[in-house]
């Protein structure tokens, strides 16, 4: 059994895994950058480690510091938390040649799923349903031919990549050169690899993926479906789990589905596989090889500690349900808490002079921060997830209108605003909504007050 944990995290995250492993009776280590030396996972861990100056690069990005920390403390085990380190496949391998249990899938899964071209030859064999796109890599002199056979419009991305850089879309045929290029520019300048494919584009879909575990030798579950479709800038805003827009069936059909081809891949560790959902149909885009940020809402509705799932699987002690035994209950709607202008997502770093999280049945507020925190400029704003769960969609969302009431953080600018005016939204309180609503909503004159 693991006995000490090294978070290689910071922020909410990283408390989040702390309380996990306090409750398992695992002893923690956190380790910080010297801008987080008062963060409250640093504060509340048994041990902790200085890594390396503000940039992430230098700390909690810097591999060797981390491995460093790990064998003065003595942890034999890491969690990565998200973002990071959390999807680095050289990571998990060095950390293996130490002897070092790293707490997520194994290199070689983290390696297959990373590439998003590779990833889709992967779905295609595991019978996970694809969006029709390109087989491999697109090139400027077989982009045309490959667009043709698709059908405009049609969507570039990088192979590499992620939130939304190296991404174009080509709507007619004049259209596709320049978004070839410029998509690989992006790509090259982000990744450092301008790879680029090519998948059709579909015009209203909802975001919906679906949260899987498995213990490495065969065995998998699902644990429903999560609806991640309100996004700013292919970032993530509100989840819901389950999804407004499927029933019953649709759910259990694809969970199957992705919890079948977890089985036949002997993955091991939380994983999530996200689709693009229209009229009916799923299609595939990416594997997250990890936490996800907003994995508190299917906690919520499950009554299953992931983390827990996580640490246990590492330990070899395997999953401790089987799918028979998963129920869903109620519903559960997750808010993230930025530290940004709720109007011009301008970051706003600087000291919390009061915080007052809400409470109350139903009610979860994942945050480090509190009165007197300086938040840094060196990072991701993300301060904090409001997670709120009722018995229906209806009472979840009185729930929440309540609670973004009672929620208070001075001294910066936040996202809670604009929160308060979702929540008041027809379209929201339908589940009406697709991947570009948020968008559209903040470009009107109805989100500008």
């Amino acid at each position: 059994m693991i006995s000490k944990i090294l978070i290689a995290n910071r922020g909410e995250i990283a408390l989040r895994v702390l309380r996990a492993c306090k409750e398992l009776g695992i002893a923690t280590v956190a380790v910080h950058s010297t801008a987080d030396a008062n963060a409250m996972h640093v504060r509340l861990a048994d041990e902790s480690v200085c890594i390396g100056p503000p940039p992430s690069r230098d700390s909690y990005l810097n591999i060797h510091q981390i491995v460093a920390a790990c064998e003065i403390t003595g942890a034999d085990a890491v969690h990565p938390g998200y973002g990071f380190l959390s999807e680095n496949a050289k990571f998990a391998d060095i950390l293996d040649a130490h002897g070092i249990t790293f707490i997520g899938p194994t290199a070689e899964h983290i390696r297959l799923m990373g590439d998003k071209i590779t990833a889709k030859k992967t779905a295609v064999e595991l019978g996970i349903p694809v969006v029709p796109g390109s087989d491999g890599e697109v090139l400027p002199e077989n982009a045309l031919e490959i667009a043709r056979k698709i059908g405009f419009p049609v969507l570039i991305k990088a192979t590499a990549g992620g939130g939304g850089r190296g991404m174009k879309v080509a709507k007619t045929e004049a259209d596709l050169e320049e978004a070839v290029s410029t998509a690989r520019s992006e790509a090259l300048a982000a990744f450092g690899n301008d790879a680029v494919y090519m998948e059709k584009y579909l015009g209203k879909p909802r975001h919906i993926e679906v949260q899987v575990v498995g213990d490495g030798a065969g065995n998998a579950i699902h644990l429903g479906e999560r609806d991640c479709s309100l996004q700013r800038r292919h970032q993530k805003v509100w989840e819901e789990a389950n999804s407004p827009a499927l029933n019953v069936e649709q759910r259990m059909k694809i969970g199957q589905i992705c919890a079948d081809a977890m089985k036949k891949m002997k993955y091991r560790g939380a994983g999530t596989i996200e689709f693009l959902y229209e009229n009916g149909e799923f299609y595939f885009i990416e594997m997250n090889t990890r936490l996800q940020v907003e994995h508190p809402i299917t906690e919520a509705i499950t009554g299953i500690d992931l983390v827990h799932e996580q640490i246990r699987v590492a330990s070899g002690a395997g999953l401790s349900v089987t799918q028979d035994e998963i129920t869903f209950s109620g519903h559960a709607i997750e808010c993230r808490i930025n530290a940004e202008d709720p109007r011009t997502f301008v970051p706003s770093p600087g000291t919390i002079t009061h915080f007052h999280a809400p409470g109350g049945l139903g009610v979860r507020v994942d945050s480090g921060a509190y009165a007197g925190y300086k938040i840094p400029p060196y990072y991701d704003s993300l301060i904090g997830k409001l997670i709120v769960h009722g018995r229906t969609r209806v009472e979840c969302m009185m729930r929440l209108r309540r609670v973004l009431d009672e929620f208070v953080v001075d001294g910066i600018k936040t996202t809670l605003p604009l929160f308060q005016d979702l929540v008041s939204n027809q379209d929201i309180a339908n589940g009406d909504y697709d991947i570009h609503w948020l968008e559209k909503y903040l470009a009107s004159d109805t989100s500008k007050g």
